[in-house]
């Protein structure tokens, strides 16, 4: 599994706990220095079966200086993954990529399923 997070973020650290109490074995990922490639995004994206909205960290100070939540409706889906990729701060977190599973965000019961 990739666990994909910014370590300052107490959703990552809760997400990152849970996964280290149940013992599962992952690489872990600073978002920050690390920021997830264009490709990596557009796979994660098409796999994870959301709306490509939902990889953007909507309540981040990068988002709101760029105005984006006026922005994102008028611009393409090539457009939103170069901007997502341009800035890790933009990509919602943590990121889980296990097997064809990808979960963005941190829910309880979402990891559990992930890790059956």
């Amino acid at each position: 599994m990739l666990f994909i997070c910014y370590p300052k973020c107490t959703t990552c650290q809760r997400a990152k706990k849970y996964l280290d109490d149940r013992n599962a074995v992952y690489e872990l990922r600073d978002i920050k220095e690390d920021r997830p490639t264009r490709s990596e995004l557009e796979k994660w994206y098409k796999a994870s079966g959301l709306p490509l909205k939902k990889f953007f960290n909507t309540s981040g100070l990068q988002y709101k200086a760029l105005n984006l939540k006026e922005k994102l409706p008028g611009m393409s889906e090539e457009e939103q993954l170069d901007l997502l990729a341009s800035d890790g701060m933009l990509v919602k977190r943590p990121i889980l990529v296990s097997g064809k599973k990808v979960l963005v965000g941190y829910k309880e019961a979402e990891y559990e399923q992930a890790l059956k």
